[in-house]
C-alpha cells in the first residue's frame, strides 16, 4: 500500500488544504480496495429524476452509502425496493462534499431468489386483492381475428416463431409494437405498448387490432422481471382489447400471466391460440356442405315419399269434380226458369204502382189547385180594392194640403203597391196553374169535365191551356190517348 501522506518529521508537521487531504483519501481508499462485492439490505433507495439510483446498504450493526449510476442502472433485471436483500459489485470511493464514503455500484443481484419471489408473490397478493385477477373480468378471444397486436422484441426468435405459426395456420394481418424485453425501461415499453394498441382508434389508417399477445422467450425470474412490475400487470389487466400471455417457457409464471385474459405456456402456443386452423376450418366447412346435401336429398325423398302416399289415397281426380259438375248443370238449367220468375215479380210491381197513377187523381187535385187559387185570387183582389180605396181616401184628405211633387211621390209608390198586388194575384190566378203543364177540360155547357167518364158523355169536348184552347171530338186522338 501507497504511503498517502509524506511522512515529516516530528514538530515539523506540514499544513494541508481541505481538499488536498479529501483528495488523499479518496485515493487511498479506491486504491485500497478497487473492486469489491458487497451484501446486505436496500435502505431509502430511490431514482433521480437524472437517471440515477441513490441509496444505502444496511445490515445490523453498520450502514453504507451507495450510488448507481444511469448507464449501469439501466441493465437491471428488476425493480430495487426498499427492504430487499442484495449483492453488489462495484468500487468504493469517498465523496469529499459530505466527507463520506460509498460505493459506486457496477451491478445489482438480488440477494437470494427467496427474496425476490416473496416480493413478487406480496404484489401479486395485493393485486389480487383489488380485483386484477378475477376470472370473471376475463374477455373471450375472438374466433378469427382480423389484427393482431404482438408486443415483443423485434429482433428475437420471438416474433419470428408467432409469424411463422400464424402464416402456417391462418395467415392474419400482424401489427408489432417493439419493445425492450428485459432491463430498466422493459416493464415501461411494455405498458405503453399495452395502452397504445388499445388507444387506436377504430376505422383510422392503422388497424385496430382484435387480439394483443404480450410474448418473451425463456429466461431467469431477474430476466423476467419486466413481467412482474405493477404497471404492466395493471395495463394488461384494464385492456379493452382481449390479451394473451406468452412469457418465457411453460415453467415460468409471471404476474401477466394472472392479469392475461388467456395464459399460453410458450409464444407458439398462443400463436396457435389466437387463430384455428385454416385448412382444418375448410375440411370442417366441407364435411358440413356435404351433410348438409345429405340432409337435403333425405328430406326431399321423405317429402315425396309422403306426398305420393297422400296421392294415393286421394280419390281421381274426376270423381272430385263430379259433385261440383252436377251442381253447375243443376244451376244452369234453373238460371231461364229464375230469371222469368224475376222477371214476372217485377213486372206485378211495375203494374201495381202504374195503377195508382189514374188520371182521376190528377183532376182532382187540379181542381183543388184551381179552387185554393180562386180563393187566394178573390181574398187578394179583395185586399187590393180595400188597399186603394184607403190610399185614395188618404189621398185625397192629404192632396190639399201637399205640393204637387210630394203628391206625385204618393202616386208613384200607390201605383207601385198596387202592381205588385196585381203581380202577386196574377201568380196565384188558373193561369198560372196552366203555365206549369196542366189543361183545363170544359164541357160545351162551360162546366170543368173532372172525370173521364163524364168526359165520354159529351158531344165535344174545349181543352184549355196557358197559351190558347182547341175543341176535340171524344174517341179521337189526343195526345196519344182516346176518350
Amino acid at each position: 500500500m501507497n504511503q498517502a501522506l509524506p511522512l515529516e518529521a516530528p514538530g515539523n508537521t506540514p499544513e494541508y488544504s481541505v481538499s488536498e487531504i479529501a483528495g488523499a483519501l479518496k485515493r487511498t481508499v479506491e486504491t485500497a480496495f478497487g473492486q469489491v462485492r458487497v451484501r446486505g439490505e436496500l435502505s431509502g433507495f430511490k431514482r433521480h429524476v437524472s437517471g440515477h439510483w441513490y441509496g444505502a446498504m444496511k445490515d445490523e450493526r453498520a450502514v453504507i452509502d451507495l450510488v448507481m449510476f444511469k448507464s449501469a442502472a439501466s441493465s437491471l433485471a428488476f425493480r430495487p425496493e426498499d427492504g430487499f436483500e442484495v449483492i453488489v459489485t462495484g468500487k468504493l470511493t469517498t465523496f469529499p462534499g459530505r466527507s463520506k464514503y460509498q460505493i459506486v455500484v457496477e451491478s445489482m443481484a438480488p440477494a437470494g431468489i427467496g427474496a425476490l419471489l416473496a416480493q413478487i408473490e406480496a404484489r401479486r397478493l395485493k393485486l389480487a386483492a383489488e380485483g386484477l385477477f378475477d376470472p370473471a373480468a376475463k374477455q373471450a378471444l375472438p374466433f378469427i381475428p382480423r389484427v393482431i397486436g404482438v408486443v415483443t422484441s423485434p429482433t428475437g426468435a420471438v416474433i419470428r416463431d408467432i409469424l411463422h405459426r400464424l402464416a402456417d395456420r391462418f395467415p392474419r394481418h400482424v401489427l408489432v409494437w417493439p419493445v425492450a424485453v428485459q432491463g430498466e425501461a422493459a416493464a415501461a415499453q411494455v405498458a405503453n405498448a399495452v395502452r397504445g394498441f388499445n388507444a387506436i382508434a377504430p376505422g383510422g389508417r392503422v388497424p385496430r387490432p382484435d387480439l394483443i399477445i404480450v410474448a418473451r422467450g425463456g429466461g431467469s425470474i431477474e430476466d423476467l422481471a419486466a413481467f412482474n412490475e405493477e404497471n404492466v400487470v395493471r395495463a394488461v389487466a384494464s385492456s379493452r382489447i382481449p390479451v394473451i400471455s406468452a412469457v418465457g417457457h411453460e415453467t415460468d409464471t409471471t404476474l401477466v400471466d394472472f392479469a392475461a385474459d388467456w395464459r399460453a405456456p410458450t409464444p407458439t402456443a398462443a400463436a396457435e391460440r389466437a387463430v384455428p386452423v385454416l385448412a382444418d376450418l375448410k375440411a370442417a366447412l366441407a364435411m358440413a356442405a356435404a351433410r348438409l346435401d345429405r340432409a337435403a336429398a333425405r328430406l326431399v325423398a321423405q317429402r315425396r315419399e309422403r306426398a305420393e302416399a297422400t296421392a294415393r289415397r286421394l280419390p281421381p281426380p274426376r270423381a272430385l269434380l263430379a259433385l261440383p259438375n252436377q251442381r253447375a248443370d243443376e244451376l244452369f238449367d234453373r238460371l231461364p226458369r229464375g230469371l222469368r220468375v224475376t222477371a214476372a215479380h217485377w213486372r206485378g210491381r211495375a203494374t201495381t204502382a202504374g195503377a195508382a197513377l189514374r188520371p182521376a187523381l190528377i183532376t182532382r187535385r187540379l181542381e183543388s189547385a184551381i179552387a185554393a187559387s180562386k180563393l187566394a185570387a178573390q181574398g187578394l183582389d179583395r185586399a187590393a180594392r180595400s188597399l186603394v180605396r184607403r190610399d185614395t181616401a188618404v189621398l185625397a184628405t192629404r192632396a190639399a194640403r201637399l205640393r204637387p211633387l210630394l203628391l206625385t211621390t204618393a202616386a208613384a209608390r200607390g201605383r207601385a203597391r198596387l202592381g205588385e198586388a196585381g203581380r202577386l194575384l196574377g201568380s196565384l190566378g188558373p193561369e198560372q196553374v196552366l203555365a206549369r203543364g196542366y189543361a183545363l177540360v170544359q164541357a160545351p155547357d162551360g162546366s170543368i169535365v173532372t172525370s173521364a167518364g163524364r168526359a165520354a158523355a159529351q158531344s165535344r169536348l174545349t181543352i184549355r191551356f196557358a197559351d190558347g184552347e182547341t175543341v176535340v171530338t171524344p174517341g179521337t186522338p189526343l195526345q196519344g190517348r182516346l176518350f
